[in-house]
C-alpha cells in the first residue's frame, strides 16, 4: 500500500490566496480517481526553509493524502505538473511512502 501526500500552498508566490474552488477541484479529482481522500485543511501547516544563508521562506499549506495499492509514477508526475500550473508554483511537493495496514 502506498500513501501519497500532496502539499498545496494557500497562497501563490505573490501572496494571492487561492480560492476554495481550487482546493475542491483537487479533492474531487482525487476522490473520483482513488475512491477517497484525507484532507488536512482546518489548521494549515507552516513550512519553513532556508532559501539563502540569510533568508528563510515560509509557506502555509494544506495536505491531501491518498492511499493506493498500485503506484502509477507516470500519472503522479503528470498530475504534479498539472498542480504546479494550477497553483502557479515552480515546485510542489508530492511524496510517497510505503505503508502497511495493521
Amino acid at each position: 500500500m502506498h500513501l501519497i501526500q500532496i502539499l498545496l500552498p494557500l497562497y501563490d508566490n505573490n501572496g494571492k490566496e487561492f480560492t476554495q474552488k481550487d482546493f475542491v477541484t483537487v479533492r474531487d479529482e482525487l476522490t473520483d480517481r482513488f475512491g477517497g481522500i484525507t484532507t488536512y485543511v482546518r489548521s494549515p501547516a507552516r513550512g519553513l526553509w532556508k532559501e539563502t544563508e540569510d533568508s528563510t521562506v515560509q509557506d502555509d499549506i494544506v495536505i491531501y493524502e491518498v492511499m493506493t495499492d498500485v503506484l502509477d509514477r507516470a500519472w503522479w508526475q503528470a498530475y504534479r505538473e498539472h498542480l504546479c500550473r494550477a497553483f502557479r508554483q515552480d515546485v510542489l511537493v508530492v511524496r510517497v511512502s510505503e505503508v502497511q495496514l495493521l
